[in-house]
């Protein structure tokens, strides 16, 4: 990667999962990288604070070191030059008012300059590319192989989101959404995949794509972009997969758990599931995973379809990796060993991944009563465009608690209550309570709990703290 143009990145916005990973590929790869933030939580700050990067906080214009010769900029909110002092004076520098006139580009740009020289493989899609590329990091890794890999998440397996390696893969989370307040393009059509592997498509980030034409239309870009000798591969299962698919014009192999070219057949749920990878109707192996629900299974089915294709692993290799997968934080990780009660916590930034995680539980805990505690704080969950979710996001459980909306950028759309959205969650049959603290949510639960149920943390937020403070009470209440 010594071909990157550019010697002193600072990062402004590092905080993010995907800005700190990339910072951190960056730095790996022989660039000096300092960042800024307005506030650094965990994982982040813990990361961060590991890895010894100088991470300034909060924003200012004198963060910037004055020989930073590439700032990168976030996509958050408030990262524009009219109410942001660092980013204004970082317009300023590129505009040659310094001693060095810096370029300014997302972390999108810096994945695609990085990777540009090796082959990219590219994980996009509506939901499962986070777990994806997470989970063929971990498979080609513990095969022997180095690929280079940015996972936007902070992962238990591989033990951290980036990596430089000497190998030729270069393994990305493609995101669809916009790459900076500045550049409207959807992030991964800054790289250029050799390979492609789609995960199912959903209409998402309805505030950006208000119509599913709009938001396909940048897959079909995505499609465009790849190496016409590349090996494209689909998930099905999506509701607007096979749309999608019609439309291309190129050979697509493709997955899913019960349908597609590679599937997953005799399917053992527990809390250590089994399946056997088939292709074509023959059996490949069998596999083993600690990962809950049949989203987890697809992704593997779709991982293992790439890599035993390619012949980059052998079968009984790939079996092993799935087998020791930990998974993702936050993408139905379970959050204490020390209470009976099972709480997990999946990454409830949209309809589709609620859903999938919300599933999950029902199939691997039927016998238990399903409480979930929900924060609104994707601009997809508190749009009014899309209150109709609610008529169906929580069916299979017996109680919703409602933490208030999130509301930064409430003014940029149609801003929903929360006590429309408990409203309509109750005229849906599901029980729901609105709360607007972690203590008053807390003592909600411990009073209302036999120690019977299974919970499920949904956010793509900090949850008000209900994350920490949920686990310690079941571990007092009903510890193992």
């Amino acid at each position: 990667m010594s071909s990157f143009p550019y010697r002193k990145a600072h990062f402004i916005g590092i905080a993010g999962v995907g800005m700190s990973a990339t910072a951190l590929l960056l730095r790996d790869s022989g660039v000096a990288v300092t960042g800024s933030d307005e506030a650094i939580y965990p994982p982040i700050s813990q990361v961060l604070a590991a890895e010894r990067l100088d991470c300034r906080v909060p924003y200012g214009a004198t963060n910037i070191p004055a020989d930073a010769d590439l700032i990168v900029i976030g996509k958050n909110a408030r990262l524009v030059p009219e109410s942001n002092a660092e980013v204004a004076e970082a317009f300023a520098r590129a505009a040659g008012q310094g001693p060095v006139r810096p370029a300014i580009l997302s972390f999108a740009q810096v994945l695609g300059l990085l990777s540009k020289d090796r082959t990219p493989v590219v994980m996009a899609g509506s939901f499962g590319k986070t777990t994806s590329v997470s989970l063929l990091s971990h498979c080609l890794l513990e095969a022997g192989l180095d690929p280079s890999f940015m996972i936007g998440a902070a992962p238990l397996s591989p033990p951290r989101a980036w990596h430089v390696g000497q190998g030729e893969l270069f393994l990305l989370e493609g995101d669809e959404y916009p790459s900076s307040n500045t550049d409207d393009r959807s992030k991964f059509l800054h790289y250029n995949p050799a390979h492609l592997i789609l995960t199912p498509l959903a209409h998402d980030h309805v505030n950006v794509f208000p119509t599913v034409e709009s938001y396909l239309a940048p897959f079909h870009q995505l499609m465009d972009l790849t190496a016409p000798e590349a090996l494209v591969m689909a998930a099905l299962s999506g509701e607007l997969s096979r749309r999608f698919l019609e439309a291309v014009k190129r050979p697509v192999t493709t997955f899913g758990v019960d349908q597609g070219e590679w599937q997953a057949r005799d399917i053992r749920l527990g809390e250590r599931s089994r399946f056997t990878l088939t292709h074509k109707g023959v059996a490949m192996v069998e596999v083993e995973t600690g990962q809950l629900g049949l989203h987890n299974i697809e992704n593997m089915v779709g991982v293992g379809a790439f890599v035993l294709t390619r012949g980059l692993v052998s079968a009984a290799d790939y079996a092993r990796a799935m087998g020791s997968f930990l998974g993702i934080r936050r993408r139905l990780d379970r959050k204490s060993l020390r209470t009976n009660v099972p709480i997990y916590e999946g990454f409830g930034s949209s309809y589709d991944k609620a859903r999938s995680a919300i599933a999950a539980m029902k199939l691997h805990f039927p016998e238990r009563r399903l409480v979930a505690v929900f924060e609104p704080h994707t601009f997809s969950w508190r749009n009014r465009a899309t209150l109709h979710w609610y008529d169906d996001a929580f069916a299979g459980c017996d109680e919703v608690l409602v933490y208030e909306p999130a509301s930064q950028g409430a003014g940029t759309h149609d801003q929903v209550t929360q006590a429309e959205i408990v409203a309509r969650i109750r005229a849906a049959g599901q029980r729901a309570t609105p709360v607007t603290s972690c203590a008053e949510g807390v003592a909600a639960l411990e009073s209302g709990l036999q120690g019977d149920e299974a919970v499920i943390l949904l956010s793509s937020g900090p949850l008000g703290g209900f994350i920490e403070a949920i686990p310690a009470m079941c571990e007092q209440r009903w510890p193992i």
